[in-house]
């Protein structure tokens, strides 16, 4: 994904950083990225956002041996440990060539669920999620199947990642779309998301569990109608080990074989197709809850959203916020905090 930049590590005296933590082994490493990422950042690492921030950050996580801090500017300073291999994630989104840093640059996706090479060419159940991200809203999690046959099939509707395509052209080609692949969709509600957080559930064994349920889902359409498959394909949300410790407690099997990749939906049609469905499932559901609140509900998780939710408490009042919002989001307090 375009918008990355690296910084030398010798910037970083001018950019006022300072390790004010006094982590041991002290690494650090910037990135400049633009807003999309930034919000796929804060997304990827809910699980460990802190309340507490430096001025004119947009969030703080605190992942193992790693400090990450993203700032209005663009500016994210990955501290620690592990912040080089932390940064290394994001720099593979990059178009950008390789960074310098402080710690030599370590290879983060050199797992043993790498896709193979000829990938595009399989027949593939691939699976992708819409929502996490999202204050308001649902966590929508579509896997889709696509064989050689199809994709031909889909190559005229210019199927590719949601996030690069409008919402006006997702609910244009979405109907067809859905029409065409074999899919499983799962749409977790607010109250249900709540419960499960409530009773210890992180958001990375959410979405796991629902990945996993998705393309077992397909795998058994496949089955019923005869068809053969080569894999699954997960656009990669967590390393694949801790997917697979996110849903050993389940009783659904993992399919196999699985690959996992970051910008998967770049690697095969089942993937994007998977992003594409999911995507228009989730600004349907999004209509429909702006609706019933009176209100429109904005995405994402900025300022307009800690609007909208005082808003709904004002009206409606604060329980309300559990049939349509993530409530372990820090956008609950700063509602609250609006009203006060």
């Amino acid at each position: 994904m375009p918008g990355i930049k690296i910084f030398r590590m010798a910037a970083l005296r001018g950019l006022g950083y300072n390790n004010s933590r006094g982590v041991k082994d002290m690494g650090q490493s910037v990135l400049i990225v633009n807003h999309d990422i930034m919000d796929k950042m804060k997304a990827f690492y809910i699980d460990f956002l802190t309340e507490k921030r430096p001025p004119g950050a947009v969030f703080r996580a605190t992942p193992q041996d790693c400090s990450i801090t993203g700032y209005r500017s663009g500016k994210v300073l990955f501290q620690g440990k592990r912040a080089e291999e932390e940064a290394q994630v994001w720099r593979k989104w990059s178009d950008d060539q390789p960074a310098r840093s402080t710690k030599k640059p370590v290879n983060v996706e050199a797992h043993d669920y790498l896709p193979p090479n000829n990938i595009s060419d399989l027949a593939i159940v691939g699976s992708d999620e819409v929502g996490t991200g999202d204050y308001f809203g649902p966590v929508v999690v579509v896997a889709a199947f696509v064989d050689r046959n199809l994709r031909e099939k889909l190559e005229h509707l210019g199927i590719r990642d949601s996030k690069t395509l409008t919402d006006a052209k997702i609910k244009d080609i979405a109907v067809e779309l859905s029409q065409i692949v074999p899919y499983s969709l799962l749409t977790l509600s607010n109250e249900k998301y709540n419960r499960l957080v409530s009773k210890g559930y992180t958001q990375t064994k959410i979405k796991a569990v629902l990945h996993n349920q998705a393309l077992l889902n397909v795998i058994k359409k496949l089955a019923d109608r005869g068809l053969a498959f080569d894999g699954c394909l997960v656009d990669q949300f967590t390393p694949p080990a801790q997917y697979f410790k996110a849903i050993a407690d389940r009783p659904e099997k993992v399919p196999s074989p699985i690959y996992f990749k970051t910008k998967a939906e770049s690697l095969h049609y089942a993937v994007a197709s998977a992003s594409v469905i999911a995507r228009f499932a989730f600004l349907k559901a999004m209509d429909q809850l702006s609706e019933a609140s009176g209100i429109i509900l904005p995405k994402g998780a900025g300022t307009g959203v800690d609007q909208a939710a005082s808003e709904l408490i004002k009206v409606k009042g604060e329980s309300y916020l559990s049939q349509v919002a993530k409530l372990h989001f820090a956008n609950t307090e700063k509602a609250k905090k609006r009203l006060r």
